[in-house]
């Protein structure tokens, strides 16, 4: 190939890869493709919470009266907290039994009346312009946003099904609004497809319980709008894909969830949730070994100084002893257990999951004493008691492994 058709050729894919930028800013809020706003999204997606909080910020100061400036800081600072509830560890809400647990999750008060401030102001300014503009496809995008994240963060926190079930309809048929005025709008089909999934996903007696016993609900159009807005939107495409990894994984569909996942953490190596999920799927894949060797590769990047934001040592630990213990190698994760309990900054709630998780380890171990001590911490008082009711079985009967 001669040089000039070189060229010519590289000119061309430039000018398609322009146009079809330009389609996308065309079928957004502009404020979204901002280098300020996109250098604060890739401080999320590193987990540097509060650099992104400080950029978005001043996003914020700059655009008061647009509510996507809100619900930058609604998004960061609700999975800032999650993350240091160690509600972010997908083996807590992966599977179906975190609609059943009791644990208490204690937000301070501040943060709560933070994030309720940034909802409620995010949705007046969308009422406000939808009441001006019936056609504002930016503001029903923005109003679901802000009923997805707040209806995601009274799930995991409070678990107030209801009320969340509420938000999300209402997010997805803002979202739907949005689309219907602009079919390109591809960011609005992650909170269809998310409320899609959730719904087919949940057993009758819960949609009985939280009242959308008629609301429909597909998993396979809710993974293929996850997988629209992965491809095709602008401030959705990280959120969009790392939903369809855990959706995935929630129906053991581990290898489609696998490549996601690779890739997010091939994309951000520097975040420790994404490279920790990697490990987690592989485990749950079957594959023993090589997540033992992914978790371990995890551990030996955090002691690399700046490598992570914050990691939360806890949950690689916790991971870590999970897939030994599925390999047989039981002193192995006594200790490593016993490693995550310790963590400095673990939840209360992980911290005595993990205790009780090492005391099974030395029963196995015939070690009853160190059980013993272990399921007593477990019910220590104060703190989470969600995990008490197992401890004390165990205090009277030794745990077998069966």
């Amino acid at each position: 190939m001669s040089r000039l058709r070189l060229v010519k050729l590289l000119l061309v894919a430039a000018v398609l890869w322009g146009a079809a930028e330009a389609r996308a800013v065309e079928h957004t809020d502009p404020l979204n493709t901002t280098p300020a706003v996109q250098e604060a999204y890739q401080r999320f997606y590193n987990l540097d919470y509060d650099g992104s909080l400080a950029r978005f910020d001043q996003v914020l100061k700059a655009n008061p009266e647009n509510p996507m400036a809100y619900n930058y800081l609604l998004m960061v600072t609700i999975f800032r907290e999650l993350y240091h509830q160690d509600l972010l560890d997908t083996t807590y809400y992966a599977h179906d039994s975190f609609l059943t647990t009791k644990r208490n999750v204690e937000v301070p008060e501040a943060i709560r009346q933070r994030i309720e401030y940034l909802t409620d102001t995010s949705m007046k300014l969308c009422d406000e312009r939808i009441k001006t503009n019936s056609s504002d496809a930016n503001a029903y995008f923005a109003r679901g946003f802000a009923r997805g994240m707040h209806a995601a963060f009274i799930t995991l926190v409070d678990h107030s099904f209801a009320s969340a079930a509420r938000q999300g309809y209402a997010a997805r048929n803002d979202s739907e609004q949005a689309i219907k005025i602009d079919p390109g709008y591809a960011d609005a089909n992650m909170a269809i497809g998310i409320q899609q999934f959730a719904v087919a996903s949940l057993p009758r007696w819960v949609r009985l319980v939280v009242g959308i016993v008629g609301v429909g609900g597909n998993k396979e159009k809710g993974l293929a709008l996850l997988r629209n807005s992965a491809e095709h939107g602008v401030v959705t495409r990280v959120e969009s894909r790392t939903t369809l990894s855990l959706f995935l994984r929630h129906d053991a569909r581990y290898g489609e969830a696998l490549v996601v996942q690779h890739g997010l953490a091939t994309e951000y190596p520097h975040d420790y949730l994404f490279r920790l999920e990697e490990a987690n799927l592989t485990k749950d894949a079957g594959h023993g070994p090589e997540a033992i060797a992914i978790y371990k590769a995890v551990l030996t990047d955090a002691r690399r100084p700046g490598y992570f934001v914050d990691p939360r040592l806890q949950m690689a630990w916790f991971g870590l002893a999970d897939t030994e213990r599925g390999q047989n190698q039981v002193v192995e994760a006594a200790g490593h257990y016993m490693e995550a309990a310790n963590q400095p900054n673990a939840s209360d709630w992980l911290r005595r999951r993990a205790l009780l998780n090492a005391g099974e380890m030395y029963d196995l171990l015939h070690d009853r004493g160190g059980a013993m001590k272990q399921y007593q911490a477990v019910c220590a008082p104060g703190g989470d008691q969600s995990q008490c009711d197992a401890a004390r079985k165990l205090m009277k009967s030794s745990y077998t492994g069966k």
